[in-house]
């Protein structure tokens, strides 16, 4: 549970950084990590992604970061689409 806060917090800031937004809080990070992790492992499902990206190691802490930021991007970048 930690782990996943943790992981998702980080995820969530970094992709709200990445994507010039607005500072949104450590829950709202928190929530945009958790959901970009799904969205990551989804994705990267469908692309092939099994044994990991860009060196990185499939299964490792740096992996999960790595996945739930791309997918919390992806979620900020349809939020943001779908607000205009």
């Amino acid at each position: 549970m930690l782990y996943t806060l943790v992981v998702g917090g980080l995820a969530g800031w970094i992709a709200s950084n990445f994507m010039k937004g607005r500072g949104m809080g450590i829950i709202m990070n928190i929530i945009l990590g958790v959901i970009g992790a799904f969205v990551g492992l989804f994705l990267f499902s469908l692309l092939g992604v099994k044994d990991g990206v860009l060196g990185i190691e499939s299964g490792t802490m740096l992996m999960d970061i790595v996945s739930s930021t791309f997918g919390a991007v992806v979620v900020l970048f349809i939020a943001k689409t779908l607000a205009k």
